[in-house]
């Protein structure tokens, strides 16, 4: 083979190489892409009136998801499903968790209302309430991605609005979505995946 071939395919060779390096650093090759981001700021109060904000979540997994105490069917489902699971989960892994219950209906659930609707008997003890101001009720809705409409006229309107849960990591950081009306033996499944695989990284070399 002449020599000027050879060192044309050399050269090629040595190409694609650095091309793939490119595109590795690049992140074409990822085998999935980054999850969209999901959380962030935000400036509420609790449901004993306490100023909160993204640091409660904090030192302890979290399962976040956007509702309102009027809700007729899919909040106190979403509630009883994730103390259903958090009994499964059992005592050492249960005080790991707590539930944040953010309203999206601030023309009604004040802190008085959402202190008698997590006090209830049905809702996890670890349950955090959380409301605020209508502007800073959609910034947070905004932060993670929940969508949220009034339905109706009158004191007995409703309001449609997204149902996932968002388990978020002790740091404070978005780690999976857990789809609306799971059996709970999955949605403690869920939770304690991510559990496991966030103690196998941080404990990894």
């Amino acid at each position: 083979m002449p020599r000027h071939r050879i060192i044309l395919i050399l050269a090629c060779v040595v190409a694609a190489i650095f091309a793939t390096g490119l595109a590795f650093r690049a992140g074409v090759f990822k085998s999935a892409p980054a999850p969209a981001a999901v959380g962030g700021p935000f400036q509420l109060v609790d449901q004993n009136g306490a100023p909160t904000t993204e640091k409660a979540l904090k030192g302890k997994w979290s399962a976040v998801f956007f509702g309102f105490t009027y809700c007729p069917d899919v909040c106190p489902g979403t509630l009883q499903g994730l103390a259903a699971a958090t009994d499964i989960l059992g005592p050492k892994k249960a005080q790991d968790l707590q539930i944040v219950f953010v309203s999206v209906d601030p023309e009604r659930d004040d802190v008085k209302q959402m202190k008698a609707y997590v006090s209830a008997d049905y809702v996890p003890k670890t349950t955090l309430g959380l409301t605020g101001t209508p502007q800073q009720v959609a910034a947070a809705a905004k932060a993670y991605r929940v969508y949220f409409t009034k339905v109706g006229d009158g004191p007995g309107y409703t309001v449609d609005h997204s149902t996932a849960i968002y388990l978020m990591d002790p740091k404070g950081r978005f780690t999976t979505v857990i789809p609306y009306n799971l059996p709970p033996e999955d949605i403690a499944r869920r939770i304690n995946d991510a559990m496991r695989g966030r103690s196998a990284i941080s404990s990894g070399p």
